[in-house]
C-alpha cells in the first residue's frame, strides 16, 4: 500500500470578518516533494475577488490528475512496445453537472491527447495507438478510482 499526502494551508486575511462569507478562498498546497502551489475556489463557483483566477482550483486539479495519470501510463506502455515518443500533449476538459443522485459533480472528463513519435522510428498505426490509449486508461489508478465517466479522445 502506498500513501500520498498534501498539506493545505489557508489563513484569514486581516480585516476579513469571515462569518459574513466574504473571505478569500486562496490557499496554499504543499506536496510531499516540496512543491508549493497557490490554490483557490473556481471563480465559476465563488465569484471574484473572493476566488483567485490565477490559482489552480480543485476542479482543474481533478482534470489534470486524470490527464497526468493517463500520460504516465501511455508513455510506459509505448516504451514497452518499442515506440519512441517525442512529445505528448493533452487538452483535457471536465464538465460539472448534476449526477444521477442530483448532486453537482464532475460528470465527465474528456482527454484529447496528441502524441508525436521520434521521426524515422516505428510509430503505431491508428488502431495500435487507440489500443495503447485504451490500455493506459484501463491501468490509470486515478480513472479506476472515480465514478466520473472518463473518455479518451486521442487526436490523431
Amino acid at each position: 500500500m502506498s500513501e500520498y499526502s498534501a498539506k493545505l494551508v489557508w489563513q484569514r486575511q486581516p480585516g476579513e470578518a469571515f462569518h459574513d462569507n466574504r473571505y478569500s478562498r486562496r490557499h496554499l498546497i504543499r506536496f510531499d516533494g516540496g512543491l508549493e502551489m497557490p490554490a483557490s475556489s473556481s471563480p465559476s463557483v465563488v465569484p471574484l475577488p473572493l476566488s483567485d483566477a490565477s490559482a489552480v482550483d480543485p476542479e482543474e486539479m481533478f482534470v489534470a490528475s486524470l490527464s497526468s495519470c493517463h500520460l504516465l501510463w501511455f508513455l510506459s506502455l509505448a516504451a514497452g512496445a518499442g515506440h519512441r515518443v517525442e512529445r505528448y500533449e493533452d487538452d483535457a476538459a471536465g464538465t460539472m453537472a448534476r449526477n444521477a443522485e442530483g448532486r453537482i459533480a464532475m460528470t465527465r472528463v474528456v482527454l484529447r491527447p496528441r502524441v508525436t513519435f521520434v521521426p524515422g522510428t516505428a510509430a503505431p498505426d491508428a488502431g495500435a495507438l487507440r489500443a495503447l490509449h485504451h490500455q493506459a486508461h484501463e491501468k490509470c489508478f486515478i480513472a479506476n478510482s472515480v465514478k466520473t465517466e472518463v473518455i479518451c479522445e486521442p487526436r490523431l
